[in-house]
């Protein structure tokens, strides 16, 4: 019986681990998008500052006025400071690009520098 209760607190130390690890992915890095809402007001030249941009609002479309080319020069800015490459046919790009927390965690995942 022992055996078994010791196996459950191990499996239990397991999930608990799982658990925190999941919980620290799955956090939004507030400095990371920060650092990148800034990036993106330099790139583009915006007129607004770089908190002005909600983390969860679309990047994408008339409230910031960007547009496909600006996506694309946005991929250029993040692919030089990050080491993160990024495909303009990628299926995953509306997922990728759609604010900037959603960014932000695909560079946070990916980013080699």
């Amino acid at each position: 019986m022992a055996i078994a209760d010791t196996s459950s607190l191990t499996f239990s130390a397991k999930l608990q681990t799982m658990s925190l690890q999941s919980t620290a992915q799955t956090a939004p890095d507030l400095a990371l998008e920060r650092e990148m809402a800034g990036l993106i007001v330099t790139a583009l030249n915006l007129d607004i500052a770089a908190e002005a941009i909600e983390p969860t609002e679309p990047l994408y479309g008339d409230k910031l006025g960007i547009d496909s080319i600006d996506i694309l020069e946005i991929a250029l800015v993040m692919s030089k400071q990050y080491g993160v490459q990024m495909k303009a046919d990628s299926e995953d790009n509306a997922r990728i690009f759609g604010s900037l927390r959603a960014l932000a965690s695909y560079i946070g995942e990916h980013r080699a520098k």
